[in-house]
């Protein structure tokens, strides 16, 4: 028969690391040590994480980016980015979160988080691509009907994402811009893109957006891209700062003047104004 031997020990002095299950003790429970000592104890909880990148349109760092995030439950905090672009945060189980990303010389861009009702460890990844104010801003994926100024049904995401972009920044106003590649006339190319512009601008109308929010701009030929830092990591034969002009662009292969040629096929915006309706 096994005999065991019962200690006898006098646990006392809890204190709490804040609302966490988590903190000290003293205790004279019999060890190696004697007398009275501290212990430290922390109860094992689930643990649910929002983390992400904050940086501009062409994916480089941004300075003095700030996410702010709000829940359904009345929390709000501001979570300043790290010099890498990243931030994380703790959110909380079974809660709704509007988030906002914002930086000097950007505007704001709005997401939405749902965190389920699970007892789980989570990580939920929530980036922010701010667009500048300062510059053109490409809207990609935006299609037309071949030699038209008709939308294709593919372009709906990107515009319905302009949509968003503009109410979550109601006091700015914007040009919406077209442009060609170098092939066919000046006056075809610059008819041709103003109709495409327009098309846009009534789709953002229909969409909700003040008509006097809106310019639409055709340019035609007349301003090939400027090769960005990040259109030259895609494209090797594109150096950075290169103006994709017809002189450049008869330089290269059959290939690489078609991509060239798709690049300068564009539509843009750029911000206008920022007081639209503030005074």
């Amino acid at each position: 028969m096994e005999t065991r031997m019962i200690v006898r020990a006098d646990d006392f002095g809890i204190t709490f690391e804040g609302i966490r299950e988590k903190g000290f003790f003293s205790s004279n429970r019999n060890d190696s040590r004697g007398a009275d000592h501290i212990y430290s104890f922390e109860r094992p909880g689930i643990q649910i994480l929002v983390e992400g990148w904050v940086v501009n349109k062409e994916e480089e760092i941004i300075d003095d980016a700030v996410v702010r995030i709000v829940g359904k439950d009345g929390t709000d905090q501001r979570i300043f980015v790290r010099k890498d672009g990243t931030y994380i945060t703790e959110v909380a189980q079974g809660m709704d979160y509007v988030m906002l990303g914002s930086a000097p010389g950007y505007l704001n861009q709005k997401q939405t988080l749902s965190v389920p009702d699970e007892e789980k460890n989570e990580v939920f990844y929530v980036d922010f691509y701010l667009a500048s104010i300062s510059k053109p801003v490409l809207i990609e994926n935006i299609f037309y009907d071949f030699d038209k100024a008709t939308l294709r049904p593919e372009s709906k995401e990107a515009l319905d994402e302009l949509i968003d972009l503009l109410n979550d920044n109601p006091n700015v106003t914007i040009e919406l811009s077209a442009h060609t590649d170098r092939k066919g006339s000046e006056v075809y190319n610059i008819d041709l893109s103003q109709r495409r512009a327009q098309s846009v601008v009534d789709y953002l109308i229909k969409g909700g957006i003040e008509k006097d929010r809106l310019t639409a701009a055709g340019y035609g030929k007349s301003e090939p891209k400027e090769v960005s830092k990040y259109l030259a990591k895609q494209y090797e034969f594109l150096p950075e700062n290169q103006i994709l002009d017809a002189e450049f662009i008869e330089t290269l292969s059959s290939k690489e003047q078609d991509i060239a040629d798709q690049i300068n096929r564009r539509t843009e915006f750029k911000v206008l104004r920022t007081d639209y309706r503030l005074f």
